[in-house]
């Protein structure tokens, strides 16, 4: 005697094996099996592998990314520091106290800018990276850039044409 299984299942779940079963020779016992069978199969076991490599791999991407800008950060605070300290002559011991109220005040103004900038969403490498970084007009002229603007139009146009023919179909 084969066992028996009684389940509970959502209303939404029922009218689908329901309808599922409307067709000839196949019964409810036959799609909650293949369910069982697909849930249990390695194929799901692979798919499911899949996402979490797909998503282990991205995780890893951005990591290499966070990696590559603090490697950056951490390099160019230190040749700055090494910049500034070998440029700048000892200060003779009579213009210690007004430099340290003059460094005072600029730490201070310095801490307000990045407040705001941070408050502000801005980010200086970003911007550092947008004044220096080549833009379209240093490769191009402006009537290039306008012709190649017109067949991005003229082929987005098309592809659009296209997706209506489809779907009328």
């Amino acid at each position: 005697m084969k066992p028996r299984l009684n389940v509970h299942i959502s209303h939404e779940l029922s009218e689908r094996v329901e309808i599922a079963t409307k067709r000839p020779g196949v019964t409810k016992a036959a799609v909650v099996e293949a369910a069982l069978l697909g849930f249990f199969s390695r194929e799901f076991d692979d798919q499911r592998d899949g996402a979490l490599v797909r998503r282990l791999d991205r995780i890893s991407r951005q990591y290499d990314r966070l990696e590559r800008n603090l490697s950056i950060a951490t390099e160019t605070l230190a040749l700055y520091i090494r910049f500034f300290l070998t440029v700048t002559p000892p200060l003779p011991n009579a213009d210690q106290d007004a430099a340290r109220a003059l460094g005072k005040e600029r730490f201070e103004y310095f801490t307000t800018q990045l407040a705001r900038r941070l408050a502000g969403g801005k980010n200086m490498i970003r911007d550092v990276l947008d004044e220096i970084s080549a833009g379209e007009s240093e490769f191009f002229t402006e009537a290039e850039i306008e012709a190649l603007r017109s067949v991005r139009k003229d082929q987005s146009n098309s592809r659009e044409g296209e997706n209506l023919e489809t779907s009328d179909e």
